[in-house]
């Protein structure tokens, strides 16, 4: 039903911080300039920076990560660590991932991944704070999202869209660099259906803001705005 990640908004106090920090030190292109907004462009995904002056306000405190090509983490690790950021890792199988924190205090991952590059190319997974795991997997379980892990030693479920976009819903906790899950997040995503998609989660959807045939905007059960766009 929904085939990929079209963007990913986040909230900032400062448009100048906030593009000095993706445009300069994480070299993302600026797609998009306003006087409320920034667009950068993450490979095919964007990232939106947004002041909080209307809604969607876009998210805080949200943890998500980016793509970079596997042979590019030690030139990262050394570009940012020299720019004096104070950096932890993580280790998955064969695979390692960086963090570090944005101005607006949004846990920034960059790891390895199967990706061209140069630099970052795509944004692979975001963390969302949910109030109830089991409504919040049935949510985007009807929206395709298969369950591929779960969490042993803190609250959370992983789910996966076609193999390639992640979501990790987290019921209050700290993890890995003491990231939290995004509230408020605003997220977008590609499907050739969004009305079919509509339909999918009217019965569990938070409110409904907004229904065209190319576009439809609701909220989800902890008010996460979740828009379906061709």
């Amino acid at each position: 039903m929904l085939t990929g990640l079209a963007w990913l908004a986040l909230e900032t106090k400062s448009l100048e911080q906030a593009r000095s920090f993706y445009a300069d030190l994480l070299e993302l292109s600026c797609r998009e300039r306003g006087e409320r907004e920034l667009v950068f462009a993450a490979g095919e995904t964007d990232l939106v920076v947004r002041r909080p002056d209307s809604v969607p306000r876009g998210g805080v405190h949200t943890h998500y990560a980016f793509s970079i090509p596997a042979t590019e983490y030690d030139d990262w690790w050394d570009q940012l660590s020299t720019a004096g950021y104070d950096l932890e890792d993580a280790q998955f199988g064969e695979l390692t991932s960086l963090y570090l924190y944005d101005p607006d205090g949004n846990c920034v991952e960059l790891g390895q991944s199967d990706v061209a590059g140069p630099g970052i190319d795509g944004i692979f997974e975001v963390v969302l704070e949910v109030e109830d795991l089991e409504r919040s997997q049935a949510f985007y379980a009807a929206l395709g999202f298969e369950t591929v892990d779960m969490g042993a030693d803190r609250k959370r479920v992983r789910m996966s869209l076609n193999g390639s976009t992640a979501l990790e819903l987290w019921e209050p906790h700290l993890g890995i660099a003491d990231a939290r899950g995004g509230v408020h997040v605003d997220l977008g995503f590609e499907t050739s259906e969004p009305t079919g998609a509509l339909e999918a989660v009217s019965d569990h959807v938070q409110q409904v803001d907004h229904v065209a045939d190319e576009r439809v905007v609701v909220r989800d059960p902890d008010g996460h705005v979740i828009t379906f766009t061709v």
